[in-house]
């Protein structure tokens, strides 16, 4: 069966929201006020699950970020995986989005937001670091939420695996070039130990729990996996909404008392999801891949690897740097501006099969 949609019939329509996913928009809205209001009643609370870290990777999120993922994963058939190279399109446009254009575009926009635009109302000394926080968070692709996105877009489930691992091959030996070439420096400090844990965490250990978890269900017939994914569904909503509340009340002191700041550097992290997520969506569309491959593949191209970001520029800047803080905007900005994106890639997806169709 070929990638590339050639038949002109009338695709099949995304599954509708339920109605808790249809206002999780409201719902993230009120877990972002939460977690600011409950960061600054109970800070004790939020420092020790903010101390709960090994290697900048922070244990109760992981455990989250489990809950999020593992649904997603339990939808993946093992001997379908040697079928993902028929998504090739899909593949390329990706790692092309990723690697060769999320970087750059994201030193381009940094240069003119916080370099001009912005300069007049940021702390001057801060202004060089500020750009190369956003360019570390730019430099490496999601490795964990982007299941959750995936999941979100009805995506197919292989190929936002397999494109995860590939991305994850590659940023071991581009990650330090590129942000060298971007930054001016000659040698970066690579936190191996942060990279290693969180394909560890995020991938290994994931994917081996639902695997084992996936046998067992399939031991009592087809159609016992069906069941187990609607029940899931909607622990993992909860688990995105609780890390969202725990990510803004650890940021909470932070975002009270550098509001213009981190308003400012939003504004370029926001432009840029939207600007490489349009560009592998519109990319994929003009090639005729599939939509299931093309929503995974505009997020996967958008989002961000925030664990990584945030441990590299702690090690080269330091922890109170204005590097460090431009990292924690990032983690705090992409989950509600990404489910932003999840729905016009719902909402678009007519439009989509239309154009992909022509394109093939």
């Amino acid at each position: 069966m070929s990638e590339t949609l050639s038949a002109p019939q009338a695709p099949p329509r995304a599954a509708p929201m339920n109605l808790f996913e249809r206002f999780l928009t409201l719902w993230v809205a009120l877990c972002i006020v939460a977690g600011i209001v409950l960061g600054q009643l109970v800070p004790g609370l939020f420092t020790a699950i903010g101390d709960a870290t090994v290697a900048q990777v922070n244990l109760p999120v992981a455990v989250l970020i489990w809950l999020m993922v593992i649904p997603m994963l339990l939808k993946i058939d093992p001997a379908a995986l040697t079928e993902v190279g028929r998504h090739w399109r899909g593949v390329a446009t990706t790692v092309g989005v990723n690697w060769l254009v999320k970087p750059f575009s994201m030193a381009a926009l940094g240069w003119l937001f916080i370099g001009h635009l912005f300069r007049p109302w940021l702390p001057a000394g801060q202004i060089d670091s500020y750009i190369a926080g956003l360019i570390l968070l730019a430099a490496a692709p999601c490795t964990a939420m982007v299941f959750v996105w995936s999941n979100l877009v009805d995506g197919e489930p292989h190929f936002t695996l397999s494109q995860v691992a590939l991305n994850d091959t590659i940023m071991v030996v581009a990650f330090a070039p590129i942000v060298g070439l971007l930054l001016g420096l000659s040698s970066i400090t690579v936190p191996w130990n942060t990279l290693v844990l969180s394909v560890v965490l995020y991938i290994v250990v994931p994917v081996i729990i639902a695997q084992t978890w996936r046998r067992g269900l399939l031991r009592g017939g087809p159609g016992a996996l069906a069941p187990m994914l609607r029940r899931l569904g909607p622990a993992s909503l909860v688990a995105l909404l609780a890390t969202l509340v725990i990510l803004f009340g650890l940021q909470g002191r932070q975002i009270v008392a550098q509001p213009a700041v981190i308003l400012l550097l939003a504004v370029p992290i926001i432009v840029q999801v939207y600007f490489n997520s349009a560009l592998a969506y519109g990319v994929n569309r003009a090639l005729g891949t599939k939509w299931c491959v093309a929503g995974p593949s505009a997020l996967i191209g958008a989002s961000n690897f925030f664990e990584l970001a945030v441990a590299a520029a702690i090690a080269l800047f330091g922890f109170q740097s204005g590097a460090a803080l431009a990292t924690v905007v990032g983690v705090l900005v992409e989950v509600p501006v990404m489910l932003s994106v999840v729905r016009i890639v719902r909402a678009s997806r007519g439009w989509y099969e239309r154009g992909a169709m022509r394109g093939g």
